[in-house]
């Protein structure tokens, strides 16, 4: 059986190797009775909190920085959570990776629910469907291709999900300052870079998947 390596990402993201050596200097201070579960299972309180604020953003746009919170607050307990397993030697490898990304699927959902609270218009309601739609496509490609090829990456062209979530932080910033006005046209942008990030994934874990399937010849058929 081929050993299951859904613990072991490919891919780097810029910050990566600065995350890795703050996660490796905190793991032996988290306190004993913490286990990686209990951090996993945090991502829950972050996902609430997170839809709460956009929705007391709706009042009062100072609220967005109590997304920002949560969005800290998720990277840090995501971050942690696996490692601590390993740590503690707990061998919740693969329930880690189960609820581990199912609950990040769900932070990812109440982000988009939380920005959708802040327009009005229908078209722009409309957009943050399509958003979500594509989001969650492109975490499909991800555990997908996983599945067809045992390499489980999340980074691509050096963009992971740290970078995803300070760009949610300056977001939050930026809207703050400047009004929810720019969602007219921001998020018409985002959903076309997200469209186009999912498709060329999507072409290039194809084009993969293909080759090991044409390199494999299960069927023994003779290769051009």
């Amino acid at each position: 059986m081929t050993q299951f390596a859904g613990d072991k990402k490919k891919g780097t993201s810029l910050l990566g190797n600065v995350e890795r050596r703050f996660i490796n200097w905190g793991i032996p201070k988290v306190p004993k009775p913490i286990m990686s579960h209990h951090l996993t299972y945090v991502t829950i309180f972050w996902s609430a909190g997170t839809i709460l604020f956009g929705w007391l953003a709706t009042k009062d746009l100072v609220w967005l920085h109590g997304i920002s919170v949560m969005v800290f607050g998720q990277w840090l307990t995501d971050s942690f959570d696996g490692s601590l397993g390993k740590f503690r030697k707990q061998g919740l490898v693969k329930w880690g990776f189960y609820m581990d990304h199912l609950l990040d699927f769900i932070f990812q959902g109440s982000l988009v629910i939380a920005y959708s609270f802040l327009v009005d218009a229908e078209w722009l309601e409309f957009l943050f469907l399509v958003l979500l739609l594509i989001s969650s496509s492109t975490m499909a490609v991800s555990f997908l291709s996983f599945a067809a090829t045992n390499q489980f990456q999340i980074a691509y062209y050096g963009i992971g999900p740290t970078e995803i979530r300070i760009g949610y932080i300056a977001l939050n910033t930026f809207v703050f300052f400047i009004g929810t006005e720019v969602f007219s046209w921001g998020v018409p942008v985002i959903v076309a870079l997200n469209a186009v990030a999912l498709l060329v994934l999507a072409v290039q874990s194809s084009k993969n998947i293909w080759q090991i399937d044409y390199d494999a010849n299960l069927d023994g058929q003779p290769r051009p």
